[in-house]
């Protein structure tokens, strides 16, 4: 810890009780009240977008996906949906369905292992148990469906290469009932337990205003009651289902638990939709010669807003590929909550922007 006259400087990271990640905060204190925070990131870069001069186009949506565990689907997804649209191909419109229901079904896992973080952070042990044991039907339903729990590897330029049957459909259907039963009983405790409010409720508060002016996304935003949400802008098969954007006004820690809690919700809603609705058809349309122009996708991911940035020449290797993640607009806004807190709700207060490291640094 380093003395800066009143006030003292002390290093919070790169390990984490409870982010096995290596994020790095300087804590400027004074007695137990962080005065600012800034922020050190860049421990783990691994070069992922630099491989397009090793990997071809369609080698790169494997590249993708790792840019990520936890998000890797909608990595890939987002990546193929701009190069696609730098074809011009319109991908069929079964497979824009079977990448809505996989990109909900890895919110759900992405919320409830966040909640289970959650409840770890504020000392509930049995309630991150819980979350994570409901997590572990999602996982099943992702491995029945795509063959992996966390990658899946079913995005190709033009589609995907693997269907969901009625079967499987079905399957689907009936672990969207378990969850939902089973996650009704925690959300009474996340809601009407009162050492969970008083844990989370008046901590970490930012506005609407300070959430715009800092350019935060996602459930982290949506709690402040800004309205933004990337599947409105009508890509793969949203525009054909009903929902809108969880918000809520009052923009502090329980706030962000409750949009979470109610976005998984959200989702088995939009998974019965899509499976209702879906139609029969082609997996993948033919792509043929090489990409040659440039193109930014816009997706939310369960974290939020994420960038695909792709250029192209014509050639079977990108010229760049560019992903701006929602934790990288989110550190700013983490900063600013931070000031005026007290050093035993920093841990709280990192957790509650449910942040990645391994997609900011790529």
């Amino acid at each position: 810890m380093q003395q800066l006259g009143k006030t003292s400087v002390i290093p919070f990271g790169p390990q984490h009780p409870v982010l096995p990640e290596p994020i790095h905060l300087d804590l400027v204190v004074e007695d137990e009240r962080v005065v600012e925070a800034l922020p050190s990131i860049g421990f783990i870069h691994r070069g992922l977008e630099s491989l397009t001069d090793k990997r071809d186009f369609n080698q790169m949506c494997y590249v993708a996906e790792r840019t990520c565990g936890i998000c890797s689907f909608q990595h890939g997804m987002g990546y193929c949906e701009a190069v696609e649209h730098i074809f011009g191909v319109e991908t069929p419109d079964r497979a824009k369905y079977l990448r809505t229901i996989w990109s909900e079904l890895g919110r759900m896992h992405s919320h409830l292992l966040w909640l289970g973080l959650l409840a770890d952070a504020f000392g509930y042990e049995n309630l991150f148990y819980q979350c994570w044991r409901i997590r572990e039907k999602v996982l099943d339903m992702q491995e029945l469906t795509t063959g992996g729990r966390l990658i899946f590897s079913v995005n190709k330029v033009g589609g995907v290469i693997k269907d969901i049957d009625v079967e499987k459909q079905k399957a689907i259907l009936k672990a969207m009932d378990e969850v939902e039963e089973e996650l009704s009983v925690i959300r009474k405790t996340f809601f009407e337990d009162y050492s969970v409010e008083s844990r989370l409720k008046g901590i970490g508060i930012l506005t609407a205003e300070q959430i715009n002016a800092l350019g935060a996304v996602g459930p982290f935003a949506r709690a402040s009651g800004v309205k933004a949400d990337m599947r409105l802008l009508g890509y793969d098969a949203y525009p054909e289902l009903d929902f809108e954007p969880i918000t809520s006004e009052d923009g502090d820690c329980y706030a962000r638990c409750y949009v979470r809690m109610l976005e998984v919700f959200q989702s088995i809603k939009l998974i019965r939709q899509a499976i209702a609705q879906i139609p029969e058809g082609e997996l993948s349309v033919p792509v043929k010669g090489n990409p040659n122009g440039e193109y930014f996708m816009r997706v939310e991911q369960p974290r939020g807003e994420a960038f695909y940035y792709v250029k192209a020449n014509g050639k079977p290797n990108l010229q760049r590929m560019r992903i701006r993640t929602p934790t990288f607009a989110n550190v700013p806004a983490l900063c600013e909550m931070l000031k005026n807190t007290e050093i035993a709700d920093v841990g709280l207060l990192v957790v509650s922007i449910d942040p990645c490291i391994s997609c900011t640094e790529r």
